[in-house]
């Protein structure tokens, strides 16, 4: 039976690794990138054709179901909440997307357009929402909630009961105390101890 075709809205760094991750989750087969400088690769990217650019988005759901936003998130979510959004408005279906070298208890949940990366552990009781990146080898806890596009970066711990808002940033190697509640938009440095609130180990908000 074919595997359905799914294309990639973006062709940075990120794109690189979520192509990595989507073959080894081999739910879908890759029709190929979108970007917004349509010949950025020539000849196209890790093997993958060059479809065209962001306004063609809206001709390539003719012929194409899936996507997945390829593009990162360091300081700002507003570009891929843009594609997100625009996306949803023309009906294309976000899967999620796991490693299978990942572990995500039966007991979590995850949201539509979210990656969990290479080694990433999400455990019992956690809550991931949309559009999230769990990257490479981060660790979010059990009843840990992390809100809609945020990213965990490499290597960085989310711990129990933690809860982190919509559109944060948790940079690599960072740590977040059990039961810290960070608001949305909310940015931590890499390497960060992230303790309750009032503790001057705490990060910097955006």
């Amino acid at each position: 039976m074919s595997r359905p075709h799914i294309i990639i809205i973006g062709a940075g760094g990120h794109c690189h690794s979520c192509i990595d991750v989507i073959e080894q989750d081999g739910r879908f087969e890759i029709a190929g990138i979108v970007d917004k400088v349509p010949d950025k690769e020539p000849g196209g990217l890790l093997g993958y054709p060059l479809l065209g650019c962001d306004e063609d988005m809206a001709l390539l759901r003719q012929q194409y179901k899936y996507a997945f936003v390829g593009v990162g998130q360091i300081r700002n979510v507003a570009v891929r909440l843009k594609l997100f959004n625009r996306l949803n408005e023309l009906g294309y279906l976000l899967p999620t997307i796991v490693s299978p070298r990942a572990y995500v208890s039966g007991h979590a949940e995850i949201g539509s357009g979210s990656i969990v990366m290479h080694n990433a552990v999400v455990n019992a009781n956690a809550l991931i929402g949309a559009g999230c990146i769990l990257n490479s080898s981060s660790l979010v806890e059990h009843d840990a909630v992390v809100g809609d596009y945020t990213h965990v970066s490499t290597g960085a711990v989310v711990n129990g009961a933690a809860r982190i808002g919509n559109c944060c940033f948790i940079g690599s190697g960072a740590t977040v105390v059990q039961g810290v509640d960070l608001p949305d938009g909310f940015f931590v440095k890499a390497g960060s101890l992230v303790r309750p609130a009032g503790d001057c180990s705490r990060g910097n908000a955006l």
